[in-house]
């Protein structure tokens, strides 16, 4: 089977809930309005779940709630009824949609999380990079950590909302300077920080962050033994970037993942058993802590 670790898909149930919102974020018709972000304009036919699933390779799809929204981050009294609504309607599209689990973060609730991780169709835990970016946030979550290893199942680091910027800058800005640094400070705290009894991938390789190991013994840090729970996911790179992270970390921990609608699946050609590995073999380890 292929896996596909990481897509966004709306369901309309969550659609509508966001147009009905007055506040952070929100919907008016097909347009995201969010406070760090220039107003998007989305594409509906990217959440139509009929389209999606015809023009779906993959044999399993792992859709995770838009971090960069802010949900996580809500209030719980207010985060927590978007999040429910999130899994209930994701759970209710069927195959080959399977769902990533979200949590408020400001104010765990890990007893309402253990209850969603029980169902079958729920991959495990994702968490915003912006609620683990020291030691202390890591700490924070880690009630939620604990079901998920309750639960044998993995968490998925994924950016979280963009801070405000100036105006004037090109929309790409957030995906690539705010979205990065996120996932690469994440990446930093859980070397510091990060706990061995936890299965953990990061989203966009991680920011690249393992490439600076470099620098990091320069300044007195060391890569150290390689943690072989901790996996990597290939949205948005190719080629150069997939084969030099390899050469830091090795094939074993680079899943796949897409970031469906925001960008395609690619195989980076390395050969047919790393595309094996990348599509089939690792995400099954990720996903179930399977034999290397």
């Amino acid at each position: 089977m292929l896996f596909d670790c990481h897509q966004h898909l709306w369901p309309a149930r969550l659609v509508e809930a966001l147009r009905r919102r007055t506040a952070y974020p929100y919907l008016r018709d097909w347009t995201l309005h969010l406070p760090g972000e220039d107003p998007y304009a989305v594409d509906p036919l990217a959440h139509d779940v009929a389209h999606r699933r015809a023009t779906e390779p993959a044999g399993r799809v792992l859709l995770s709630l838009s971090s960069p929204l802010g949900i996580e981050h809500l209030p719980r009294h207010d985060g927590a009824e978007l999040i429910d609504l999130w899994h209930e309607s994701a759970l209710e599209l069927g195959e080959p949609f399977h769902v990533w689990a979200a949590a408020t973060v400001d104010e765990p609730d890990p007893d309402g999380l253990a209850k969603v991780l029980r169902h079958e169709r729920v991959a495990g835990l994702q968490l915003p990079a912006t609620a683990m970016q020291d030691p202390a946030g890591i700490a924070h979550v880690g009630p939620l950590l604990d079901e998920a290893c309750r639960a044998g199942k993995p968490v998925l680091v994924h950016p979280g909302p963009a801070p405000a910027c100036d105006e004037g800058l090109p929309g790409w800005w957030p995906a690539l300077v705010p979205y990065v640094a996120q996932l690469h400070q994440a990446w930093l705290a859980w070397h510091v920080a990060g706990r061995r009894d936890v299965r953990i991938g990061f989203v966009a390789l991680a920011g690249l962050a393992p490439l600076h190991h470099e620098r990091l013994a320069a300044r007195g840090g060391a890569l150290g033994a390689l943690d072989p729970n901790v996996f990597y996911e290939t949205s948005s790179y190719g080629t150069r970037a997939v084969d030099a992270l390899v050469r830091v970390v090795g094939v074993d921990p680079i899943v796949s993942g897409s970031d469906r609608p925001y960008a395609e699946a690619t195989d980076p050609g390395l050969g047919a058993a790393f595309t094996h590995a990348l599509y089939t073999a690792n995400p099954h380890r990720f996903l179930t802590g399977g034999p290397r």
